[in-house]
Order: C-alpha cells, then sequence, then structure tokens
C-alpha cells in the first residue's frame, strides 16, 4: 500500500511576502545599529584616552596652585599667571622663540616641498633605466630610524661651514638652515608625490609633449595643479615636523637665542623647576599653531592623503 503524497505547500500571498521582507529588513537594521553602537562606543573610548594628556595639559596650565602629578577632570581654579609669566619672556626670550620656529618652518616647507614635487615627476611619468630600482632603493631606507643619520648629518653640516661665526645675520641664516636642510629631502614626501601624480592620466602628459612642451612645463602646469591637495597634506605634516624640531635643533645650535619653540621649552623647565605649570602653558601654546595650520588645510588634508593612497 503506497503512501500518500504530502500535501503541496500553499504559495504565500503579496501580502506575506512583504510582510516577511519587512521582517528581515527591521532585523538587519537592528543588527547594523548594534554594529554602529559598539564601534563609535569603542571609537569614542580611544579618542578619549588619546585626548586626555593634552586637555590635562590645557587645565593644568590654568591652575594657579596645587598638585599636578594627579588625575582630573576639573581645574581647581582658573588663573592666566602662567600665560602671562610665559609671555613675558623674563626668562626665556619666548617671542624671539616663535620667530625662530616661524622661520625655520617656512624654510623647512618650501624646500621639502619643493625638492619632493620636482624629485616625484621624473620618478612618476618619465621614462628612464632604473627608475624603478632608484625609487624602491630610496623607499628601502624608510626602515632606518631618524637618529641612525645624526652622526653623518652632524659631520655633513659642519663640513658645509653652516656653524661658521662671521656676521650675525649671516650666522643667523646659517643656523636655520643647519636646522631645515637634514631634513630636506624627504621620502614620505617622495613617495606620496609620487602615488599622487601616478593618478595624473598620461593621455594629458603626451599631449603636451606633442604641442611642444617642456618637461618643467608640464610639471608646473599639469602635475603641480592635479597634485595639489597631496601637496597641501605634505606640507601641513612637513610643518608640524619643523614646527616640533627639538633634538637636531638642541645638537646643531648652540646659541639658545636661536632654538625654536619646542626645544627652547627645554630651559623653561628648568627655569621654572618650581613652577611646572608654566611649561603646561608653553606646550599649550605650541600645540595652538598646529591646530590653526591643520583646521585651515583639513579639507585638501584629507583629499590629498585620500588622492594618494588611491593613486
Amino acid at each position: 500500500m503506497t503512501s500518500p503524497l504530502p500535501a503541496a505547500t500553499a504559495p504565500m500571498s503579496a501580502e506575506e511576502h512583504a510582510r516577511l521582507a519587512a521582517q528581515l529588513k527591521s532585523r538587519r537594521v537592528a543588527r547594523q545599529r548594534v554594529q554602529n553602537v559598539l564601534a563609535y562606543a569603542v571609537l569614542i573610548v580611544i579618542a578619549l584616552i588619546m585626548l586626555y594628556p593634552f586637555y590635562w595639559t590645557l587645565i593644568t596650565s590654568f591652575e594657579p596652585t596645587g598638585n599636578i602629578y594627579e588625575a582630573k577632570i576639573l581645574p581647581k581654579g582658573v588663573s592666566l599667571r602662567n600665560y602671562a609669566e610665559v609671555f613675558s619672556g623674563t626668562t626665556v626670550p619666548f617671542w624671539r622663540l616663535i620667530l625662530n620656529s616661524l622661520v625655520i618652518c617656512v624654510l623647512g616647507v618650501t624646500i621639502t616641498t619643493t625638492l619632493a614635487t620636482l624629485a616625484a615627476y621624473p620618478l612618476a611619468k618619465m621614462r628612464f633605466p632604473g627608475r624603478d630600482l632608484i625609487f624602491y632603493s630610496i623607499l628601502i631606507l624608510m626602515v632606518l630610524p631618524n637618529e641612525a643619520g645624526l652622526i653623518v648629518n652632524y659631520i655633513t653640516t659642519i663640513k658645509l661651514g653652516l656653524l661658521q661665526q662671521t656676521n650675525p645675520v649671516i650666522d643667523a641664516i646659517r643656523q636655520y638652515m643647519a636646522v631645515v636642510l637634514p631634513g630636506a629631502a624627504s621620502i614620505i614626501g617622495l613617495f606620496l608625490l609620487r602615488q599622487a601624480y601616478l593618478g595624473v592620466p598620461q593621455e594629458l602628459i603626451e599631449a603636451a609633449r606633442i604641442d611642444g612642451a617642456r618637461e618643467l612645463t608640464i610639471w608646473r602646469r599639469i602635475m603641480l595643479p592635479l597634485a595639489l591637495p597631496t601637496i597641501v597634506a605634505f606640507a601641513i605634516l612637513e610643518f608640524v615636523a619643523y614646527w616640533n624640531s627639538f633634538l637636531w635643533a638642541r645638537i646643531m645650535l648652540p646659541d639658545k637665542n636661536m632654538l625654536p619653540l619646542s626645544a627652547g621649552l627645554l630651559e623653561l623647565s628648568s627655569t621654572f623647576s618650581t613652577n611646572s605649570r608654566a611649561v603646561m602653558a608653553g606646550a599649550v601654546i605650541t600645540i595652538i599653531p598646529i591646530l590653526i595650520v591643520f583646521l585651515m588645510g583639513q579639507k585638501y588634508f584629507m583629499k590629498g592623503l585620500e588622492g594618494a593612497v588611491k593613486g
């Protein structure tokens, strides 16, 4: 005797299909919402951990008295005495340190950015034997720490006569260049600019060459405008690096009046041994120009790095 066939499943109506699709969508949205909440919670915790040292420095710089070696949320009093003491220049030539940092940043950013934009062009758009070998050989040097070149850079700087004493004005220029030149050839800048140049269509360059344009003209009229966001992003990175010059500046500048602000704060620390809040005030003042430059170029910075990575 044969077993009866199973009854056929009744087809779902359009309303049941819509209800099932709505349930699946709501579950997917709820799951995505939970994932977003967890991701934002982790990011907020990381941001708080990274920002608290800056916040602690800020509130400590406003405190007139109290123990600075303790975790705190709010300052125990607010006073501008520490900032007034720093700006007065009675202990360190604060305004001279600001001027030194500005001069070093202008020279450093100008020279470094110019060299990077020029050197990246042939490595990206010109064909010659050994091009890729040269580029990857330069990239290999990135594994070396900056301290590995201190002795070589020091000897080279001395042999160039950048620390000679002849004329006050010329001596000041030489000392500024002694801080800037060892970092003028930036491997990071070469890499970023080369990647940005690779994103420029080769047809534009070939058309310009057919029209008789020289390579420098192509670089100036085509490559620079199209790679401008990456150039600005690299310039911001270099500004931060030169503004925070410390170790090399301490080594190369025997005259304390020629130190940049970050290196000069060490003199502030040794002078205010009983008033560490003045050191905190100086650190806050040092951070402000970096924040201003980043906020002004934030759009170009993000767009430039994105374009360099895609390139």
